[in-house]
């Protein structure tokens, strides 16, 4: 089953946060976990606003972004590029999902994972969830 990663569950496989464990132990047994370039994007933001707040180090920041970069290189997370046909299906989902609060980011990974074919997303971003539910997609929540 082809699982598309969203970037607020995939934090936890990087940083120790709320449901880190429960993550951890999740993708382990997974085989084919995919991501996008946004999900790049994203984890780079994150990272430099842990940074900011004084969570994470200078240094921490670098090598959790440099083992980030190294796990899709090796093939561990599967990265598909962002496209302006993503963007368009993004539009189409927030038309057709009006009953829930899609950020453009979300709207965008849903339309990625969409494109590419993903049964079921792993989040622990509740909107994310309850959209992907909405589509039929299996939600797998990590909150």
């Amino acid at each position: 089953m082809l699982v598309y990663l969203d970037t607020s569950a995939l934090a936890k496989w990087y940083l120790n946060e709320a449901g880190s464990d429960a993550f951890v132990a999740w993708i382990k047994q997974q085989d084919d976990v995919h991501i996008s370039t946004l999900t790049a994007t994203e984890m780079r933001c994150l990272l430099a606003r842990r940074k900011r707040m004084g969570e994470i180090s200078a240094e921490l920041e670098q090598q959790i972004f440099a083992t980030f970069i190294d796990d899709i290189e090796r093939g561990f997370l599967s990265s598909h590029p962002l496209s302006d046909q993503h963007a368009q299906a993004a539009i189409g989902l927030m038309e057709q999902l009006p009953q829930h609060a899609l950020r453009t980011l979300d709207a965008l990974h849903l339309a990625i994972a969409r494109s590419i074919g993903a049964q079921s997303i792993a989040t622990s971003d509740h909107v994310m969830l309850s959209a992907a539910a909405s589509l039929e997609m299996d939600v797998i929540p990590f909150d």
